[in-house]
């Protein structure tokens, strides 16, 4: 096998997650960098928010997830270090529709820079509803992938953390958990949800797994002006022209590439080579 060279290849970077996340993270890293990953012992990413809602993640995605990074820095005392964070709800461009966000960060504190890629995504089986009996959803349960996909369980309109359960994957599990939830909700039912926590959810780890590679890629690309790692998209000018009229939309025309540690960017045509907009996604052409 060729000797992988780069400045990541043969070091260690600690990962910050209780959900397994390395199993999605490492292959790429390893393949692509020659790094390998390690998961401090005693890391409660939980303290930065839940899912289930019994901790509400404060600050925005970017400021979480970056302290969870700092988090396994601290901890394991490498200068090197990952974590991700995912949001799931409604489609901004398509309210009927669930998708997902997801972000990766990576930080260097020896070169004093740090690397953000995230991807939005449609490919998720994140959903809800409410019922007083497991044998009234079997409809979502398809939808939401159960079993292979876990669900949690809890009172709707009351947060009771003794009946909260999570990581449910067996029908029998699943139609007690509802019950108990729903005698004790002030409203008869209990809300199931799926489980979007990593380990819990293969469709989400999927998509993680892309990230991580997109991000490792991103890594081996050095910056043209000052060779420091990290070379690639970090914004987009907008107003790709309509093919019928030539107005400018709101679509992407350009990719503006830069560097995490200089100055250095330019301008580059959309990387999928779409060179004008469709007339359907034109303003003017069809308003």
């Amino acid at each position: 096998m060729k000797e992988k060279i780069g400045p990541y290849n043969k070091r260690t970077i600690a990962l910050s997650t209780k959900h397994q996340k390395e199993e999605a993270i490492a292959p790429s890293f390893q393949r692509i960098l020659g790094a390998s990953i390690m998961v401090p012992s005693g890391i409660d990413t939980d303290l930065f928010g839940t899912f289930s809602g019994e901790i509400e993640r404060e600050g925005t995605m970017l400021e979480t997830v970056r302290k969870k990074a700092r988090l396994a820095i601290k901890v394991s005392g490498h200068p090197l270090a990952l974590a991700s964070e995912g949001s799931f709800g409604p489609d901004p461009s398509c309210p009927l529709f669930p998708c997902g966000i997801e972000l990766i960060i990576f930080i260097d504190d020896e070169r004093k820079i740090e690397v953000v890629e995230s991807d939005l995504t449609e490919e998720t089986n994140f959903s809800s509803v409410t019922a007083a009996s497991a044998r009234e959803i079997h409809d979502f349960l398809e939808h939401a992938r159960f079993p292979s996909h876990r669900l949690v369980v809890s009172p709707e309109g009351k947060m009771d953390l003794s009946l909260l359960k999570k990581g449910i994957g067996r029908f029998s599990e699943l139609e007690e958990a509802i019950e108990a939830a729903a005698r004790g909700s002030p409203t008869g039912k209990a809300l199931i949800v799926a489980d979007m926590r990593a380990h819990m959810n293969p469709t989400r780890m999927a998509g993680l797994e892309k990230l991580a590679e997109k991000l490792a890629r991103r890594l081996a690309s050095p910056c043209p002006a000052c060779g420091a790692p990290g070379w690639g998209v970090v914004g987009v000018i907008k107003g790709l022209s309509c093919e019928y009229c030539g107005s400018e939309t709101e679509l992407v025309a350009q990719e503006i590439y830069g560097c995490a540690s200089c100055q250095a960017r330019e301008n580059k045509p959309r990387s999928d080579g779409k060179m004008f907009a469709d007339a359907g996604e034109c303003a003017r052409c069809n308003p």
